[in-house]
Order: structure tokens, then C-alpha cells, then sequence
């Protein structure tokens, strides 16, 4: 057997190759490890949307009895289609790579070339997540999907005709604050998040916040007096220890918000002197859908995560190596994504 016919064998096809990529562990990332994204996958190449407009609760009127009741219009519904974005990653192996693997035999050869190609995928599987959690986390922050160099695919309060909410002022610079007016605040945020959700329960609210945002919050005198004393009190002194592969400089909870400083990096982070606020638990919140490739092999299947593929080069050099992934991550009420600032 030749070397270059070994990528013929079974190791080497997309449903194996993918199937390998899926062993690889994603690099650590915050929002995928709370599980916020409802994952679905789909056959198609887009998603349907149906959004019903925010219904009021209406008081029904008294009538005589016999006569004719009251009436009520249905609300309107629309219908918004989204294509799934496709992000494709392309490598290779050059025959170069594999000279030693000849003369070992085919199984040995084929073990050897797994090997690099497990190498290569871990770089790109590892680049896929942090490209994953920058969606997710900029859906979170504005509602908005972003390419990597920051352009605008899908802005969702636009798609979905609303508006998100003024940023909130949490005067967290302020030397001698109002009695209670953190407090406050923050149940301010509760009842309008209660509101906005429509009735829709949900398990917490939560907060990724910048460094500063952070440390001026966990310093803030009305925090203090309220962890003063009690034992819960090791809070304060905790606030800032967290496992560092949880994402988190670290977490605590004030006026039935928990607070998290986000620990990002680069395009991957939140403003220093911002919060992010956004319920967790909701039915059908936050999605993610993941498309099928664009392979013969993957035609109207339900679309995976990551996909690989190799193909031979022309001159017999080396292979092609093609790691991509289809996914669309959005929210479906973006009027509920919260922003607040510092000061």
C-alpha cells in the first residue's frame, strides 16, 4: 500500500474525522460551561423564528347576562428567517510530515497520521470554542451576533423589533450614596426583569461584570453592612478566589443579583466599567442551532457541532485538512438583556 493511500481507510473519512473532533475537550469557556445556549440542531440551512407580540394582561368587563361579551384581538405574529452563519478553518498535511510512518506498515502509518491530525484538530477545535463563546458572549451583551473583526450579522432587537433598555446607572462612584439605594437598584431590575419576561419563570438573574465594575460594587459600603457580622462575611474575602477554570475572577450575590467578573481576554471580555444582566433558566432563551456542512456525505442530516474533512492535494504532496462549523446563536427577547454601568 502506498503512503498516501492510507487516507483512503476508514480513520480518514468525515463521519470518523468528526466524530474525533467531538473526543477533543473545548478550551475553557464561561457561558458554555453555564449552559445558557439551548443547543438544537437542524437539516436546513436557516431558521424560522416566530414571535408572537408581548401580550398585556386585560381585565374582562362585566355584561348582562344573554348579551354579547367583550371582545379581544389575537396578537400579531410574525415571522423572521435566519441563515446560519458558516465558519471554516483550512489546514494541511504535506507528505513530508509523514515520510517516517512508510516504513512502519499501513496500520502503523495510519495510527501515526491519526495523530497528527488529532494535533492540528485540538488548535483549530480549541479556536472554534473561544470563536463560540465571543458569539454567545456579544449576544449576551447586545443582543447583537458579531463577526470576528467586529462587523454586525444579526442584530436581534432589530430583527425582532425591539429596543433594548437604557443602560442603568449604578453611581457605584459615589462617596456617600443614599440609604438603601443599591438595594434598590437592584430590585428595580428584578420587577423589570419580571415584567419584561411576561410571566415566564425563571432561576436566576445574573451579571458578568468588567474589573472595575466589579471591585467598585464588592467595595461599595451597602455591600459591606450587608455581609458585616454574619458569616456570610467570608464573601467578601472570597469574591475575588475562583477556580480558574471556571471563567470567573469571582462571584457573589447582592439584592438577588449574582455578580460575576467575568474573566476574559482580548475581543473575549467585558467593558471594566460595565455589567451585563440577563435571567438564566428561561424556556427557549438563549439558542444555539447548528447546521449541516456543506459535504455530499451531510445532506439533509441534523447538523453537528464541528465537522473535518481531508482530501488529497492534486500533486500527491499531502492532504487538505477542512475543520468548519455552521451555528446561529441569538436570543428571542432581547428587550430583557440588561445593561448597566459603573457610573
Amino acid at each position: 500500500m502506498s503512503m498516501l493511500d492510507i487516507f483512503n481507510a476508514d480513520p480518514f473519512t468525515v463521519t470518523r474525522m468528526t466524530e474525533a473532533m467531538r473526543e477533543i475537550s473545548c478550551a475553557p469557556s464561561r457561558v458554555s460551561q453555564m449552559g445558557l445556549f439551548q443547543v438544537e440542531s437542524i437539516d436546513t440551512l436557516d431558521v424560522a423564528i416566530e414571535k408572537a407580540d408581548a401580550e398585556a394582561l386585560i381585565l374582562v368587563p362585566s355584561s348582562p347576562r344573554g348579551a354579547p361579551g367583550d371582545t379581544r384581538g389575537m396578537a400579531k405574529r410574525s415571522l423572521r428567517k435566519l441563515g446560519v452563519p458558516h465558519f471554516q478553518r483550512n489546514d494541511a498535511i504535506y507528505a513530508d510530515e509523514v515520510m517516517q510512518a512508510r516504513v512502519f506498515g499501513s496500520e502503523v502509518a495510519v495510527e501515526t497520521l491519526v495523530n497528527k491530525i488529532a494535533t492540528k484538530a485540538a488548535v483549530h477545535s480549541q479556536d472554534f470554542a473561544q470563536t463560540e463563546e465571543y458569539h454567545r458572549l456579544n449576544v449576551i451583551k447586545s443582543g447583537q451576533l458579531l463577526d470576528a473583526d467586529g462587523s454586525v450579522l444579526y442584530d436581534y432587537a432589530t430583527e425582532f423589533g425591539e429596543t433594548l433598555p437604557a443602560e442603568i446607572d449604578f453611581d457605584l462612584d459615589n462617596a456617600s450614596p443614599a440609604e438603601g439605594a443599591l438595594r434598590k437598584k437592584c430590585a428595580s431590575i428584578i420587577r423589570s426583569m419580571a415584567t419584561t419576561l411576561g410571566g415566564l419563570p425563571y432561576r436566576t438573574i445574573h451579571a458578568f461584570c468588567g474589573d472595575n465594575f466589579f471591585d467598585d460594587l464588592i467595595a461599595h459600603k451597602e455591600v459591606r453592612e450587608t455581609y458585616k457580622g454574619y458569616a456570610e462575611a467570608a464573601t467578601l474575602r472570597t469574591a475575588y478566589v475562583s477556580d480558574g477554570s471556571a471563567g470567573a475572577y469571582g462571584v457573589f450575590t447582592f439584592g438577588g443579583i449574582t455578580f460575576e467578573n467575568y474573566r476574559g481576554g482580548g475581543s473575549i471580555s467585558v467593558d471594566t466599567d460595565k455589567c451585563h444582566i440577563f435571567p438564566t433558566g428561561v424556556p427557549q432563551f438563549f439558542k444555539t442551532i447548528y447546521a449541516p456542512a456543506d459535504y455530499i456525505e451531510t445532506v439533509n442530516r441534523p447538523g453537528q457541532r464541528l465537522y473535518a474533512k481531508q482530501w488529497r492535494m492534486p500533486n500527491d504532496k499531502g492532504v487538505n485538512i477542512e475543520v468548519q462549523m455552521n451555528a446561529l446563536h441569538y436570543c428571542t427577547r432581547p428587550r430583557a438583556l440588561l445593561r448597566g454601568k459603573r457610573t
